[in-house]
């Protein structure tokens, strides 16, 4: 029998791990193509899957994304990097982006195929995020992180910044020039050093006016290292018992905005510039979609924290699918999910009928016959015909064991789950909302993110207010109802193409989703209720972890999902893609590779109804609203009804 013919992508895999383990001087790097987020967690780079059709830009882009990974690996101190990095957020980002182009500068300058491929990762990422664009800016809103990188990445390798970004950084040069410019050409001499480099960074940014608190986050070091509410106060390895106080959680994680590190033991995330299909920088979430998920170590020391609150609601929203596309593009975006998982939906149909088969067989009719009394049976008035001295028969239908249920599919729309995690997961909602429909149980399909990154307008009111300290969430929620309970599955279908729309995937905040979500379906008439939850990742949302703990998000799903629970009669489930999940809910499937995503619906549902419905402890009183820091709202939330 002849041999499977390979995938003509696997020789370039083969060479492409080849090539990062060699430049990060690490044999025994991991390297992994799947759909999760491009990163490095521990000694495992995890890479997008190159397409089919690969051309010389997708393969130079793929080569750069694993240079920068391999090349952060070999030339990046995380422990070094926290103890000198800035508290305030545009510092941070200053600091971050120096950094990045430092590490970049070592590869450069020593081989001019990396130079190459980081060089196509670059124009890719600067082409995506718009700063192609220079029009779009002025000096009031250009953002200084980014040109300031591009002036060093000039000065440390002689390559000036790309053709559609030079108008960008004329922008601001003369003014860095003007502060900064002697410190910046000091840059070069300090390249291979990265402490010395932090210090010039850090002297470059009290240049321009930015170092107000750098003397604080380098000093606040050696005071309190419990604190969570300040990373940079855990920074600190001066004194013996430093390292120790970073594994609980406490040192920066390398994230999009805030770029945040952590580490957990020997467990390091650290961040590519792109994700998925279409690239991501590190330092700026906002470049697109496709953030990787911070992930916040479990085990910390969270004793203390303030109890979670929300700044201002006043530009959440939920809304309706139909309210953020137009009629005409929702159908051409249903059509480019239909055209992309053509392959897929066919196997989930058959896993889908097979539940349906299932479901239809607990709904089959039993009847008890020869009674007394009940509905007269027709079929043995022979007997009366034959012997008028019989009694007539009866027979009763036999209560049915199916109760009543609704199932509502709760999707995270997070930057992380964009490209093919996100189109499976549109599907499986589809097929299995239909599915269901035929089976007489009713489905909603619900999704969440935020309007911004960054934090939206509601930084900008924090801002305004003058930073009071601790302010909560501090982002403007989207959460959007793409099919409700009671709508035909016909009239929603094409809502959930809304979610390959562009630019519509940001950040997570999945407690008060959570919370949204099982508000809904605890108002159900439904004797049942499945509440089944699908992401990729713990919450993250940098403007708020910015300001608050690096746990913030995390500690309040936790609380949201032990009081539903323990006290709700609501069914909870979760999926997680790529991430476990299983150390947030009691009853979670994790899986590795999203092409999983639709089988392991349909078991877990297919479980669910063989069980007997879970009878709850109280069923209200679960966590209320978070207060508000803001009770008066600017503006009022567009909001809609299911």
């Amino acid at each position: 029998m002849a041999a499977k013919p390979e995938n003509p992508t696997e020789p370039f895999k083969r060479a492409l791990a080849h090539a990062a383990r060699s430049l990060a001087e690490t044999p025994d790097l991991e390297i992994v193509f799947s759909g999760e987020s491009p990163g490095l967690v521990g000694n495992r780079a995890v890479l997008p899957h190159p397409p089919r059709d690969l051309s010389g830009p997708d393969a130079a882009r793929l080569r750069g994304m694993a240079d920068q990974i391999a090349l952060r690996l070999a030339h990046h101190d995380p422990s070094t990097h926290a103890r000198s990095r800035p508290a305030a957020p545009d510092a941070q980002a200053i600091y971050e982006s120096l950094e990045q182009a430092r590490i970049e500068a070592i590869g450069a300058n020593a081989l001019g195929g990396v130079r190459a491929n980081l060089t196509t990762v670059l124009e890719t990422r600067l082409e995506k995020q718009g700063l192609t664009r220079a029009v779009a800016f002025d000096r009031n809103n250009a953002p200084m992180a980014e040109i300031l990188g591009l002036m060093v990445r000039e000065r440390l390798t002689g390559d000036a910044p790309p053709d559609g970004a030079k108008a960008l950084v004329e922008i601001l040069r003369a003014d860095i020039e003007s502060k900064a410019g002697k410190d910046l050409d000091r840059l070069a001499a300090a390249v291979d050093d990265q402490a010395a480099f932090a210090k010039v960074t850090r002297q470059i940014l009290r240049d321009l006016d930015l170092g107000d608190d750098v003397n604080d986050a380098t000093e606040s070091s050696d005071e309190d290292e419990g604190d969570d509410e300040n990373p940079t106060d855990t920074a600190d390895d001066d004194q013996g018992d430093g390292e120790g106080e970073q594994t609980d959680g406490s040192s920066p994680q390398e994230s999009e905005a805030s770029d945040r590190e952590s580490q957990a033991g020997d467990e390091e995330i650290v961040q590519s510039d792109q994700e998925g299909e279409a690239q991501e920088s590190e330092e700026t979430p906002d470049m697109g979609d496709g953030a990787k998920p911070a992930r916040p170590d479990p085990s910390a020391d969270k004793g203390g924290e303030p109890a979670y609150k929300v700044f201002t609601t006043a530009y959440d929203e939920v809304v309706s699918a139909e309210e953020l596309c137009d009629p005409d593009e929702l159908t051409r975006l249903r059509a480019y999910l239909d055209q992309q998982l053509s392959a897929l939906s066919s196997v989930v149909s058959r896993l889908a009928n097979k539940l349906q088969r299932r479901l239809l067989a607990q709904q089959n009719r039993a009847w008890t016959f020869d009674l007394e009394e009940g509905m007269l049976d027709v079929a043995r008035l022979t007997r009366v015909i034959i012997d008028p001295t019989a009694p007539l028969s009866f027979k009763q239908e036999e209560d049915q064991e199916f109760r009543d249920t609704v199932v509502t599919l709760l999707i995270d729309n997070s930057g992380s789950m964009r490209g093919r995690p996100i189109m499976v997961a549109a599907v499986c909602a589809d097929i299995l909302a239909r599915t269901l429909e035929r089976c007489g149980v009713k489905t909603e399909v619900l999704g969440f993110t935020t309007r911004a990154w960054k934090g939206g307008t509601s930084r900008d009111e924090w801002i305004k207010a003058g930073k009071p300290p601790s302010p909560g969430r501090l982002n403007d929620l989207r959460h959007i109802v793409y099919k409700a309970a009671d709508a035909p599955w016909r009239r929603a279908r094409k809502n959930l193409g809304l979610m390959m729309r562009e630019g519509l995937l940001k950040e997570n905040i999945d407690g008060e989703a959570l919370m949204w979500a099982h508000q809904r379906i605890i108002g159900r008439p439904e004797a049942r209720r499945i509440l089944m939850v699908i992401s990729d990742g713990a919450p993250v949302d940098d403007s708020t972890l910015s300001v608050n703990s690096g746990h913030y998000l995390e500690r309040h799903l936790r609380q949201v999902i032990a009081e539903i629970e323990g006290k709700s009669p609501v069914e909870l489930i979760a999926i997680g893609i790529g991430h476990d999940v299983t150390r947030y809910y009691r009853r979670a499937v994790t899986i590795v590779d999203v092409e999983q995503l639709g089988g392991v619906l349909v078991e877990q549902l297919a479980a669910l109804f063989d069980e007997e419905p879970r009878t709850a402890v109280r069923a209200r009183g679960l966590l209320p609203p978070p207060p508000t820091v803001v009770p008066s709202a600017p503006k009022a939330a567009r909001k809609v009804s299911a």
